[in-house]
């Protein structure tokens, strides 16, 4: 087993791409995505998990139908399943993403913005 110090930073360099998370760790049958945001992402549902938020740098802004939550870098929030919400990011926020294997990113919606799975940085 490869057991490294993972530098979060040097692994955000790595990659360029907004909206295409990329794996750097996985723990149990989760993983751990860096993403890259900017932009508007599109509305969606996981109905099958819940889904961690973590603001390295930048802010992200979380939109609901009834509401929206606004984070700053070391501040988190977990998406319950089945919560329909789009990410925005007015500009470039490095976010980690905590989620089980195989999660689409664009859930139930699909479209141009779907990234593919278990693209490793």
């Amino acid at each position: 087993m490869n057991q490294n110090v993972i530098n979060i930073e040097s692994k955000f360099a790595c990659f360029k791409d907004y909206w295409s998370p990329r794996v750097i760790a996985e723990l149990n049958d989760y993983q751990f995505k860096l993403v890259k945001a900017k932009g508007k992402f599109v509305w969606h549902t996981h109905q099958e998990t819940d889904e961690a938020f973590i603001v390295i740098d930048g802010t992200l802004k979380i939109e609901f139908r009834d509401r929206s939550v606004n984070l700053n870098p070391g501040e988190m929030f977990v998406v319950r399943k089945g919560v329909e919400h789009r990410p925005i990011a007015q500009d470039e926020c490095k976010i980690m993403i905590l989620e089980p294997k195989n999660v689409i990113n664009t859930g139930d919606s699909g479209g141009e913005l779907t990234a593919s799975n278990d693209i490793w940085v």
